[in-house]
Formats: C-alpha cells, sequence, structure tokens
C-alpha cells in the first residue's frame, strides 16, 4: 500500500493541482483510492455509468468515440492531468471508451465524495470546475466536427447517386445523338433526291417546326402509349415507316398537321419527309436530354458548393434562407425518394436574409430535414416554410411522424439522446443545431405529438435588409 504522504507529495508536484493547500491534497488521498493501469485496460467503458474523478499521476490515457463509422481518438490524457466525473458535471454515461495506451498511476475519487469535497475543498473544486468547462468546448469542438463528417459521409452515397443519374443520362443521350445526326444526314439526302417543289418543302419544313415543341401535355405512361399507338397506325395506313412513331409521340404534332402533311405527300415521298421530320426530332430530343442532364449537373454541384461555402470566411452575413434550404434539400432528395417520402419547402414573396454564418445553416437545415425524414414512414410528408416574422426569418420543419416519446421530449437537445434504434444516431445532431443556432443568435424550438413534429428556427434579419424595409 502506498504511503499516504509520499501520495501527498506526488499530487503536489501535479500540474493541474499543485499548488492548492496541503490539507485538501491531504483529503483526496484520505478519500481517494490509488489504482495502478495497465495498458489495455479500459478506465471507463460504455454504457456503464462514470462514478468517479479520475487524477493522473502517470501514464497516457485516450477516449475513443464510435458514432457509427468505427471509435476514433477525440480526447487524451496523461500525468499531471485530471479526467472522469467532475464537481457539478451532468455526465453519466460516458461518450466512449477510456483506453489505457502507457501504464500509469491514477486517484480515484468516487462521486458520494462530492458533496463533502465541495465544502472541503473549495480550491480544488474550483480547478476542477474550470478543467469541466474546458473539456466541454473542447469535447464539443471534437462533436461539432464529428457530425459535419457524418453529415457529409451520410449524404455522399445520395449525392454520388443524384449525380450518376444525369451524367449516366449525358452520356447515353450524347451517344445515341451521333447516331441521331448520322441518320439525319441521310434522311436530309433523301428528301433532297425527292425533289419537292416549293409548297412541299414548306409543309414539310412547317411539319418538323413541330419538333420544337414539346407535347401538348404531360402525358401519363399509358396515354404516351397510346398516342404511340394512334401515330404508328397512322404512318402504316398512309405506307411510311411505323418506328418514326416514338419519335412524333413526344412533340407537338398533330394528326391533323400528319393528314395535312400527306395530303401534300405521296406515299414515297410522305415516308421520305417522315423520315426527315423523325430524325429532326430525336435530334432535338437528345440534345434536349443532355441539357437537362448537364444543367441538373451543374446546379447539383453549385449547390455542393454552396453548402460547403468553399472559399468563404466562416463569418457572419446575408444568407438567402430559402436558398440555403432548397441546398440542403438537394443533397437529401434521394435519401426521401427511397422513402418515398415527399418533402415540399415554401416561402412566403420577398423573404429578406438572415444574418447567419451559411455554413451553419446548412449543417442546421441538413440536420433537422434529415431527422425529419427519419421520423415519417414510407410515402410521408416533411414541409419546410420560411416566413418572416417582426425582425426575425421563421423556419418551421414539420414532419407528420410518430412523434416525439414523452420520456425523452424535455430532453432531446441533450448530447446523446435520440429516438432512432442503435446504431443509427449518435444522439448528436440536435444538440449541435442547437449550438450553431445560439452562434447564430437564433433559437430552436419543438412541438410534437403523434402525426405532428415541428421544429421551429428563428433567426435574425440582416441589418440592411431591416433598413431597407
Amino acid at each position: 500500500m502506498a504511503d499516504p504522504s509520499d501520495l501527498v507529495e506526488r499530487l503536489a508536484q501535479h500540474r493541474t493541482l499543485g499548488g492548492v493547500p496541503r490539507k485538501e491534497l491531504e483529503w483526496l488521498v484520505d478519500h481517494g483510492e490509488l489504482v495502478r493501469m495497465e495498458p489495455g485496460e479500459l478506465l471507463t467503458k460504455v454504457p456503464r455509468m462514470v462514478e468517479s474523478l479520475s487524477i493522473l499521476l502517470s501514464g497516457h490515457f485516450a477516449i475513443y468515440v464510435d458514432h457509427g463509422a468505427g471509435p476514433h481518438k477525440v480526447m487524451e490524457w496523461s500525468g499531471g492531468d485530471v479526467s472522469g466525473f467532475l464537481p457539478y458535471s451532468r455526465m453519466g454515461k460516458p461518450p466512449g471508451e477510456t483506453v489505457i495506451d502507457e501504464a500509469g498511476d491514477v486517484v480515484l475519487v468516487n462521486v458520494r465524495h462530492f458533496p463533502e469535497m465541495i465544502r472541503e475543498c473549495s480550491a480544488v473544486t474550483t480547478k476542477l470546475v474550470h478543467v469541466m468547462l474546458d473539456r466541454a468546448r473542447q469535447f464539443r469542438s471534437s462533436e461539432l466536427q464529428d457530425e459535419k463528417m457524418l453529415s457529409l459521409g451520410k449524404l455522399s452515397a445520395g449525392l454520388a447517386h443524384e449525380l450518376n443519374n444525369p451524367a449516366s443520362a449525358a452520356a447515353r443521350s450524347a451517344r445515341l445523338l451521333n447516331e441521331a445526326l448520322d441518320e439525319g444526314e441521310a434522311a436530309a439526302h433523301a428528301l433532297g433526291a425527292a425533289r419537292l417543289d416549293a409548297a412541299q418543302l414548306a409543309a414539310v419544313a412547317n411539319a418538323r417546326v413541330a419538333c420544337a415543341t414539346a407535347a401538348p401535355a404531360a402525358l401519363a405512361p399509358l396515354a404516351r402509349a397510346d398516342r404511340e399507338d394512334t401515330i404508328a397506325d397512322w404512318l402504316v395506313e398512309h405506307g411510311a415507316d411505323a418506328n418514326a412513331a416514338a419519335s412524333l409521340a413526344d412533340t407537338g404534332v398533330t394528326m391533323q398537321s400528319l393528314d395535312a402533311l400527306a395530303a401534300m405527300l405521296d406515299g414515297g415521298t410522305l415516308n421520305v419527309a417522315l423520315r426527315w421530320v423523325a430524325a429532326g426530332c430525336t435530334t432535338r430530343a437528345l440534345a434536349a436530354d443532355v441539357e437537362r442532364a448537364a444543367t441538373r449537373i451543374h446546379n447539383l454541384v453549385g449547390a455542393i458548393k454552396r453548402f460547403t461555402y468553399m472559399d468563404r470566411a466562416q463569418v457572419p452575413e446575408p444568407v438567402d434562407v430559402v436558398e440555403s434550404l432548397n441546398d440542403s434539400l438537394a443533397l437529401l432528395l434521394h435519401k426521401a425518394r427511397k422513402k418515398s417520402v415527399e418533402v415540399k419547402v415554401t416561402s412566403e414573396p420577398e423573404l429578406p436574409p438572415a444574418r447567419a454564418i451559411g455554413g451553419d445553416l446548412n449543417q442546421i437545415w441538413t440536420n433537422l430535414i434529415d431527422n425529419a425524414v427519419d421520423a415519417v414512414s414510407e410515402s410521408g410528408r416533411v414541409i419546410v416554410s420560411a416566413a418572416r416574422h417582426l425582425n426575425f426569418v421563421v423556419v418551421r420543419i414539420e414532419d407528420n411522424g410518430c412523434g416525439i416519446p414523452d420520456g425523452i421530449r424535455d430532453r432531446i437537445f441533450d448530447p446523446f439522446v435520440t429516438t432512432k434504434p442503435v446504431g443509427q444516431g449518435t444522439g448528436l445532431g440536435l444538440d449541435i443545431a442547437r449550438q450553431l443556432i445560439r452562434r447564430n443568435n437564433g433559437d430552436i424550438e419543438v412541438e410534437s405529438q403523434p402525426g405532428r413534429t415541428e421544429f421551429r428556427v428563428t433567426l435574425p434579419i440582416a441589418a440592411d435588409a431591416l433598413s431597407a424595409s
């Protein structure tokens, strides 16, 4: 057993507690237990409660937290540090496991002695409270970074899918466009060889103008198939190639315009003319597909750049809240589609910008919308709205899920509290969101009952917008 006087001397040399009155060090020795820890042992273990203050005399310890991507080190201590449960701390279960990396000696003081320690050891208590505040700041900073990385990880799979779809469509349409151009050239040569007169050429040109217009309405698959069949039947009846029906069905070509063309041309020239018209329709349609796909990719890349605020300083500035919401939603759409969840964003006209750090807002919306999508069942609904109230922008994120259980509703913003199944949530998302909202001088509230949960975020309007209104 260690000599108490030797242990007091070791505490007097302690980097954190050295300098406190000797009688307080003696109190720690009287009420503490000296323990030798060996490499690989656990000082704290999830999910056991933390029951002791740990005063590290030697060795090296580290805490490893697993938020779903494997354990990683978030904090470490060595001789001269203190860890474990600290006075006035609200910590119960540790966020991770504290592993001994290098053998060392630790003085453990059980929490049952804390009331007496607070009364008898004011200097020790003061130092420990400062340590707790520093630890909380450091750990929250680590949590924020981890949550951002987790959010990006969750978004990456959906984002890859969102980018892959238009990229694949563009590549496919570009390949088909080459074939359509070859067909168009061949059709043009055939049309030239037909030696149509001016009136006939004008009729053919008028028919091709329909390729520049969309079909009369966005047709359901069954209605579109019926339209294609009707055109194919007409083509067969007039001795033309029925394969042109697929190209003509998605344009503004009408049966009346086809009848007018047939009245000007005989069977052979009609087929040549329709081949040229169909080739033009196909070429335009494929070019439009490439443009839509490229525009989708361009918009997604723009949303990513705005979401991450690349090349932008992290300082408060006027932020378009609706654009920020739409950018966040763009990166979550794949997840919503997989569950057939309807997500709608609405806002009042000419909504003024909020004064905030743009990257913070995107992290807030991602956490809240992601939670809402998780909370609803298949084919559920999430409604996001933004409006002005006095000198604030108010964003409401409402879902029709089962609601927050009564037992945790009052603790929903506390760290590590989650309604998700084990392994599917860290319990940090709402805590991080609240931290970021407060950093931007805002507020967050929640109302929940079965069938309706609403998170309400209030942010100050940018000063320039206020002065202009």
